[in-house]
């Protein structure tokens, strides 16, 4: 058990890679093991932030609100349409997935954003798609169409929450990192803007936040208690995350560390002091004597493995928010307290984490130290600023 836990922490480009080597499994599957971990990453924060809209409402700081709702709404000749293209293109993927699997496998986001696939699929796919959404149409015949009101729960939103932060939090990232690094961006536009690494946590999590709360302010949801119920989540989402980044060796270690492990680390693996990070998916480095494949170098140098520093740390702080967030009863205040603990973790690991910079007065200084820096001000200007005004209000 000991053994295969230390070779699940230390790394797999892919899903595959994982399975080939702990089980001797090789089955080629077109999953990137940073990929499958961003997942779980969701999973995480969908769950914590699905019960603390549970508790919300259980003490009634969050209430019901009524929504629309269509009942048998006739097929129009848009739905048609859209069905139409829907089924042509997942089609004209599919089938063309099928036929070249290994390029699929190879390089999934860039099979997927490709102009590759087949005609013949996307014609299936679309005849298909027709008939279904004309089987729907007959079926609705007679019957009529009608809008009620229905009385919905905040917590049932959290499908569409999910959603808008995937969408946000992914463009967000993705948009932070390439004006952090505008010459990757320049050299290479396609592979930057369909590479699954290389992504800014605080551009995802800006983008994702300013989406979520437009979504919710239509039902009354408010913004304080919004930040509030999913606070905790974010913590852990991000500790998954760090995870994801190790495990496939994205680019986000930190620096050159050719310092002998400390006596106080006797006790755990080199690695979690120093690391090369062999088979990373970026290909960094230099060749791996022996190695056969597509994920074949190591980093010339050991480096500080800060991804799994920030795993281990985050998980950690998550565990620690869940266990105090009952003591908080002014909305926000929580999600203060989130934010400084998170700026806080961002600045320091800063300080040895491989990143680009930027001369603020004759001085270095990356994106995520003056993000964070901000978000640790705000968090404290915030606490004091939402406890004041409550005890104001109560006054």
């Amino acid at each position: 058990m000991a053994l295969f836990v230390a070779q699940l922490i230390i790394m797999y480009a892919t899903i595959s890679d994982l399975l080939r080597d702990l089980f001797g499994i090789d089955i080629p599957l077109p999953i990137q093991t940073f990929g499958f971990i961003m997942a779980l990453s969701f999973v995480g924060a969908y769950l914590a932030t699905h019960s603390e809209l549970l508790r919300m409402e259980k003490n009634g700081w969050l209430k019901s609100f009524q929504v629309k709702k269509k009942i048998n709404e006739p097929v129009s000749m848009v739905d048609y349409v859209t069905a139409v293209i829907i089924g042509a293109f997942i089609g004209f993927k599919f089938l063309e997935m099928v036929l070249d699997y290994d390029s699929l496998v190879a390089n999934p986001q860039k099979f997927i954003l490709s102009g590759k696939g087949s005609w013949f699929g996307a014609l299936l796919g679309g005849i298909y798609a027709y008939y279904q959404k004309k089987k729907e149409a007959d079926a609705l015949k007679g019957k009529e169409f009608k809008t009620i009101m229905q009385t919905t729960q905040p917590h049932e939103l959290m499908g569409n929450i999910v959603g808008i932060a995937a969408i946000g939090g992914i463009l967000g990232a993705k948009i932070f990192h390439n004006l952090e690094n505008l010459d990757e961006l320049m050299a290479d536009p396609i592979g930057s803007l369909i590479s699954f690494s290389g992504l800014t946590f605080y551009g995802g999590l800006i983008v994702a936040a300013v989406g979520i709360l437009l979504y919710v302010r239509q039902y009354g949801i408010g913004a304080w208690y919004m930040c509030d119920a999913a606070a905790a989540g974010l913590m852990l989402a991000y500790g998954i995350g760090r995870l994801g980044c190790h495990l496939s060796g994205d680019g986000d270690w930190g620096i050159d560390n050719l310092m002998p492990k400390p006596e106080w680390l006797s006790a755990f693996p080199d690695w979690v002091w120093a690391y090369n990070y062999p088979n990373n998916v970026l290909n960094e480095g230099v060749p791996i004597p022996g190695c056969v494949g597509s994920h074949c170098n190591q980093l010339p140098n050991p480096v500080f493995p800060t991804p799994l520093y920030e795993a281990f740390v985050c998980i950690g702080l998550f565990g620690f928010l869940w266990a105090i967030r009952k003591r908080f009863t002014i909305p926000g205040t929580f999600f203060m307290v989130y934010l400084f603990l998170n700026g806080v973790e961002r600045f320091l690991i800063e300080k040895i984490r491989v990143n680009t910079t930027y001369t603020i007065f004759e001085k270095h200084i990356t994106q995520a130290e003056l993000i964070s820096s901000a978000f640790v001000i705000i968090a404290v200007i915030g606490f004091v600023w939402l406890t004041l005004s409550h005890k104001k209000k109560l006054a």
